[in-house]
């Protein structure tokens, strides 16, 4: 069993307990992504960044509030982390 399919059913087992860690959880991942993309200024490239990674944070929140379908929620989860990190890795050590 791959370790996505194992956490998926995890998080699809305890769903509202799950989701309500993962709206913490990728709201203050988000938040660090924010603070440091906003610490290299604000160009439009900044902005750009800024933009993508609230967008990306506000359809996880929305897809969790609306009951959306546990393996999208999931893979939202997954893409909202990922994103952030990314962010974070490029604004901080990148850029």
């Amino acid at each position: 069993m791959t370790l996505y399919k194992k956490t998926f059913e995890n998080f699809e087992q305890n769903f509202i307990g799950s989701s309500t860690m993962a709206v913490i959880g990728q709201s203050c991942l988000g938040a660090a992504a924010a603070m440091f993309i906003l610490s290299n200024g604000t160009s439009i490239l900044q902005m750009t960044q800024l933009a993508i990674i609230v967008l990306i944070c506000m359809l996880v929140n929305t897809s969790i509030l609306s009951q959306m379908n546990h393996k999208l929620v999931f893979n939202l989860i997954i893409t909202s982390v990922l994103c952030s990190a990314l962010f974070i890795f490029l604004n901080n050590i990148a850029l």
